[in-house]
């Protein structure tokens, strides 16, 4: 889900747009004004741009000019470059080799598992070989105080590539075990920990938290369970009407690698406490994985040891030991022993833009960075803007990107936005990127975008509109505020026309963030009166 993912600031051939202007694009219909002009928006800045892409008209021109706030709507830009770049069914490869000697099984050396920068391993493949989601995912968790996790093991990956170790025939490590994840370089994410191409669970551990009697320790668990984290509960259940001040500390623990890490949940659960958004138990939180490759490390020798392999003699938590490296060309098909192939890049593209995965955005830019000869997140946004510059005349005087998946003071304005969903219409990846985005009134961030069909007239509206959501929220005292609320995308209308249109709305305070909600649901409604009557 796309909402308060940045809380308490959370080869084809290059042509221009060719869209023609019209004196009426200015002039908002009435049924939109309504929306805009409702009193929780006295303060507010909008913005709409819509282009039919039959008629080559700009049908609605309304600030577009504006550098507004757009949050998650950013992740249009390094989805879209990637998959022209590498192609819609491009899968990368996640490797073990060894480096030493083997005698009777026994590796007298070292077992080296290389990072590709597969976002998944495994840990959200279905078995009809899509990517599995859900609509509050658990990267948003503590920014929206509970989520839901999808019903797959987490370290499938990790245990089908120890699976293959065994089968190759090694049955016993005398070495170590490491992490090879120089694919490129760490960067910086949220301030949280430095990302690097290794992943587990997405770099978190969830924490499911369920009541119990009063007075007594709430229930809780996690997954994965490995010896490299645990979580300790000091967590009571508390009267009804007290305050709910759950938590857990650090969220972001910096013990991984080391002997003995734990985080902990503590503070006090309401009994008639009610879940936000899922409205149902378990509370899902999370944990910062903030060292990858050393906890990676970890879970990767436990599948081996539960694969048959000999492991013993092998340190099963400390730091990632990177000193036992050889240069990158030296793990090649000689002494390769085993492989994981990702998902389709297109699966992955549904999951950054369906749940809005920030770090998968991120990463998204880092690999398409790759593409284009550069290894850190500065020269990957630096060739990006290049590109967007040279081959389609996108001015950076329209847009701040200070990453690839929307956080901070991500700004830009409707023309660009629009621009860049234009040219994404003519590429090769067209398809691939308009169905990756959440479908209105039926899943990821648009799943419950739904009040429009309270209308009659705008029911129709649902699986019509494809759009990417963003929003920022920020706390300002005692209220919120929405700093940002935006879509972008296509809508297939009544009347069998292609729009592009992006709509944002910038400086709505809120109550509390449940009622961000609202203004989500508005965006909605005039992306169903967009499909009314154009």
């Amino acid at each position: 889900m796309s909402l308060f993912k940045t809380f308490f600031c959370p080869a084809f051939l290059c042509t221009m747009m060719l869209i023609s202007g019209a004196s009426s694009a200015s002039h908002l219909p009435a049924d939109i004004q309504a929306v805009m002009n409702k009193p929780m928006y006295k303060h507010a800045k909008w913005s709409l741009r819509v282009l039919d892409v039959n008629s080559n008209k700009i049908l609605i021109d309304h600030n577009s000019d504006q550098q507004l706030y757009v949050g998650s709507v950013r992740k249009i830009f390094p989805v879209g470059e990637y998959l022209n770049a590498v192609g819609p069914k491009h899968r990368s490869t996640t490797t073990v080799h060894y480096d030493g000697s083997m005698l009777h099984g026994d590796l007298k050396g070292t077992l080296v598992l290389v990072a590709s920068g597969d976002m998944g391993m495994g840990g959200r493949t279905k078995p009809n070989g899509k990517i599995a989601f859900t609509t509050f995912d658990h990267n948003n968790a503590t920014a929206l105080g509970n989520a839901e996790i999808v019903d797959i093991d987490p370290l499938a990956g990790y245990r089908k590539l120890a699976q293959r170790v065994k089968d190759f025939g090694i049955t016993k490590i005398s070495g170590d075990v490491v992490i090879d994840d120089r694919l490129f370089e760490p960067f910086n994410f949220n301030d949280e920990f430095y990302a690097t191409p290794i992943f587990v669970n997405d770099d978190v551990i969830d924490v499911k938290i369920n009541p119990a009697h009063l007075s007594e320790s709430t229930h809780v668990d996690w997954l994965p369970k490995s010896a490299a984290f645990k979580v300790l509960n000091y967590s009571m259940m508390t009267e009804a009407n007290h305050p709910y001040t759950l938590e857990l500390t650090p969220l972001a623990p910096p013990c991984f690698g080391k002997p003995d890490c734990f985080g902990e949940v503590k503070k006090h659960l309401p009994i008639d406490y009610v879940p936000p958004f899922t409205k149902k138990y378990p509370i899902i939180q999370v944990f910062r994985i903030t060292k990858p490759s050393d906890y990676a490390r970890t879970v990767f020798i436990e599948a081996l040891h539960d694969a048959g392999v000999d492991v013993s003699a092998v340190t099963l938590v400390k730091k990632n030991p990177v000193h036992l490296l050889q240069d990158s060309n030296s793990y090649n098909n000689h002494n390769k022993v085993a492989g994981l192939k990702s998902l389709p890049y297109s699966e992955y593209a549904k999951l950054i833009f369906k749940v809005s995965y920030n770090l998968g955005a991120d990463t998204t830019l880092m690999l398409y960075g790759l593409t284009q000869g550069v290894r850190t997140m500065a020269d990957s946004l630096r060739v990006e803007k290049e590109m967007l510059q040279n081959h389609y005349g996108i001015s950076p005087t329209n847009y701040h990107f200070p990453n690839g998946s929307g956080g901070g003071l991500t700004t830009a304005n409707a023309k660009v936005i629009t621009e860049w969903l234009s040219i994404m219409h003519k590429s090769k990846s067209w398809r691939a990127f308009r169905d990756a985005m959440p479908i209105l009134a039926v899943d990821g961030s648009f799943a419950f975008v739904d009040k429009f069909k309270n209308d009659p007239t705008l029911k129709g509206a649902a699986k019509h509109a494809f759009a990417k959501s963003g929003t920022l929220v920020s706390r300002k005292g005692d209220h919120f505020i929405v700093d940002g609320q935006a879509f972008a995308g296509y809508i297939e209308t009544r009347k069998h026309h292609l729009l592009i249109y992006h709509v944002v709305v910038n400086n709505v305070e809120i109550p509390n963030i449940e009622s961000s909600v609202e203004t989500f649901q508005d965006e909605g409604l005039i992306t169903a009166i967009l499909w009314r009557d154009f």
